[in-house]
């Protein structure tokens, strides 16, 4: 379940907020005029480092110092 905030209503009561995101693991959207400006979410520890997103994205590397993709390059003229 979200809760939708106004920014004004937001700003005095924030540390209350925070530890509700905290406790209930519900996110917050907040808005202005109605519209929504920004989101607060729970933490949620990542068990991955930021390189293990990108194992297994290099298919074949086999000449490092080589030109790359120059059949890709169309010359214009």
């Amino acid at each position: 379940m979200t809760v939708a905030i106004s920014k004004s209503a937001l700003k005095p009561k924030l540390l209350g907020y925070l530890r509700m995101v905290e406790h209930n693991k519900q996110s917050i959207i907040v808005t202005d005029r109605g519209r929504p400006v920004a989101q607060i979410l729970p933490f949620q520890e990542s068990k991955e480092g930021p390189l293990d997103e990108l194992k297994g994205s290099i298919l074949h590397y086999t000449d490092p110092m080589g030109p790359v993709g120059l059949e890709d390059w169309e010359l214009k003229l």
